[in-house]
This record gives structure tokens, C-alpha cells and sequence, in this order.
């Protein structure tokens, strides 16, 4: 995709408006709104190209060896424009082989095929390995993890401990309540002293 001059203008300021955003006018933003309607428009214009191509590689293909000399055309303009070789072409170029440039697109070819070989076995180890770790941790830690999480016991505020109060007795059912006089029982009177004491008679 090659753009001209005007819309090489119109993508350095877009490019400038997103580097440093600032309100853009009116004719800056429909400048931008037609060069990316047209690069949509090359983009389409290139996959319905590739498709016609590759419509044309599988007929000569098909028509070997009689149009050995087409279908190397089209294969290397095919590999040109980011095409991967399938099996049936590298079946034909070995066909082919005694041509020297169906010898030279077979190596090429050859080579291609090993990379994506390489890269989608690399893929696949990468995806192996995230499957693998996603499975240890999943794994379970034993019977710990079985049982429900303990909620934390909350700890009293550190401070002067309290002396447990005794407990209040209270009267058993089947024993009389104590009358006043019996709990705070009266003083006794001290004896009042005889009338007439005896005298003592002196020792002579």
C-alpha cells in the first residue's frame, strides 16, 4: 500500500493530533475520516487481489505440468504478497524439480514450511506450558482447603483486666426466708447487781 502526497499530509497530522492532543478543526477531521475510509478501501482492494491469486495458483496447479510456467509465476508472486506454502505445492515443485526455477521456488518453499513448522510447534509448547501452570494451580493444598476459611477472632483491646464478679446466691426454694429477728437477734441485758452484797469478814 503506497499513499501519495496529500494523504502522507493528512497522516502526519493525525499522527501530530495524537502525539499532542489538541481540539482539531473541522477540515482536520474530515481530511482524517477520507484517508482512513480510503486505506479500509485499499485494504479490501488487497484481499479481493489475493483471493483472485490464489484462485489462479490452485488452476495452474491443477493443469500441471502443462502450465509449468504460469504457475511458478504465480507461485512466486503469491509468495511475494505473504503466501505459505501448502503441501500440494510442495508436491508439484518436486514434480517440477528438473526445472532450475521450480528447483530454486522448492527450497524456498522448503524453508518456509520449516519456519511455520518451528513456529506453531513453539506456540504450542508455550500453550502447554500456561495449560500445565494453570493445572498446579489449580490444584488443591489438601484437606486444609477443604474446610471453610476460619474467620479471625477478635482480640479485647488490651487494658486493666476486670475480676470476674461472684455470683449472687440466691435462696434455694425449699428453705423459709429468715425473719429479722433471727438474722440481727437482740442483745442481752446485763444482770442487775444483788440488793445486799455480802461483806466480806477481814482475816483477824
Amino acid at each position: 500500500m503506497a499513499f501519495g502526497a496529500e494523504e502522507l499530509r493528512v497522516l502526519r497530522r493525525a499522527l501530530a493530533l495524537a502525539l499532542h492532543p489538541r481540539p482539531a478543526c473541522a477540515e482536520d477531521v474530515q481530511d482524517c475520516l477520507r484517508l482512513a475510509e480510503s486505506v479500509d478501501e485499499a485494504t479490501r482492494e488487497g484481499a479481493r487481489l489475493r483471493a483472485f491469486l490464489l484462485a489462479d495458483l490452485a488452476r495452474y496447479r491443477a493443469a500441471l505440468p502443462g502450465t509449468a510456467g504460469g504457475y511458478l509465476v504465480l507461485l512466486e508472486e503469491a509468495l511475494g504478497a505473504g503466501y505459505r506454502p501448502d503441501p500440494d505445492d510442495l508436491a508439484a515443485l518436486r514434480a517440477l524439480r528438473g526445472n532450475p526455477a521450480a528447483a530454486a521456488l522448492l527450497d524456498r518453499c522448503q524453508t518456509l514450511a520449516e519456519q511455520d513448522v518451528r513456529t506453531r510447534l513453539a506456540g504450542r509448547a508455550t500453550s502447554v506450558a500456561l495449560q500445565s501452570r494453570t493445572r498446579l494451580l489449580a490444584i488443591p493444598g489438601g484437606r486444609a482447603s477443604e474446610e471453610p476459611a476460619r474467620k479471625p477472632v477478635d482480640r479485647p483491646a488490651t487494658g486493666p483486666k476486670q475480676q470476674p464478679q461472684s455470683p449472687v446466691k440466691t435462696p434455694r426454694p425449699d428453705r423459709p426466708i429468715p425473719t429479722p429477728g433471727e438474722v440481727f437477734p437482740p442483745k442481752r441485758k446485763p444482770a442487775p447487781p444483788p440488793a445486799n452484797p455480802p461483806q466480806q469478814l477481814a482475816a483477824g
